[in-house]
């Protein structure tokens, strides 16, 4: 199987065929992190409810938590206005980010 065609018409993708997908807790509203989909990945999110992205440094597909066991269960996935980003709404078990934390966010801000 592959991505719904009506859907894949809608994206706006970057040259190398990726669009930049933001997680958020759906619940709390907290953005956990960023990450990149392809078709595949977004496909693969939509069927099977997890989050799964690609690498951009290791060139394959990731799923969330899979080795870390910190899972992001997919509550909606939405698309911006312009196509060009996606929204996906998770319930995060654990930390979201690849050094345990909670959030990618949360390394203090650097401007008012």
């Amino acid at each position: 199987m592959a991505l719904d065609p009506a859907i894949a018409a809608r994206l706006k993708r970057t040259p190398d065929g990726l669009v930049p997908a933001i997680v958020q807790q759906y619940d709390t509203g907290e953005v956990l992190m960023l990450a990149w989909m392809d078709d595949e990945a977004l496909h693969r999110t939509l069927t099977t409810g997890l989050g799964t992205y690609w690498s951009r440094s290791r060139r394959e597909y990731w799923v969330k938590g899979a080795t870390s066991g910190n899972v992001q269960h997919v509550k909606s996935v939405s698309l911006d206005c312009d196509g060009d980003t996606v929204l996906v709404k998770v319930d995060q078990t654990g930390g979201a980010c690849h050094t345990g934390d909670r959030t990618c966010f949360d390394a203090g801000l650097i401007g008012p």
